[in-house]
């Protein structure tokens, strides 16, 4: 059986954006609750094959060779990017718009 992988947040944080539509619509607030949930769980979402293998790669590395791990879920018109910064003190939920 495969070993799970637990992707570490550290602060997790919304831009002033999505914060406004979670408070608006709690259909909105649970997909993103669930997108989150997903992304701790290695979900890359609605990347492409090669973006995916990218963050896979990228939860292995440490110190000086980290990386960000950065993926996207798809939603009508309010699609989210939830981005952890390379030193996993922080992890970002944004629009597009605003990367």
């Amino acid at each position: 059986m495969a070993k799970k992988v637990f992707l570490d947040l550290g602060q997790t944080v919304t831009t002033s954006g999505v914060a406004e539509l979670i408070s608006q619509s709690p259909e909105y607030s649970d997909w993103v609750r669930d997108c989150l949930r997903r992304f701790t769980l290695c979900d890359w979402g609605d990347l492409e094959a090669e973006d995916k293998t990218l963050n896979d790669e990228a939860i292995n590395k440490q110190g000086e060779d980290a990386e960000r791990v950065v993926a996207r879920y798809n939603y009508p018109g309010a699609d989210i990017y939830i981005i952890t910064e390379w030193d996993r003190s922080v992890t970002t939920i944004l629009f597009p718009s605003e990367y």
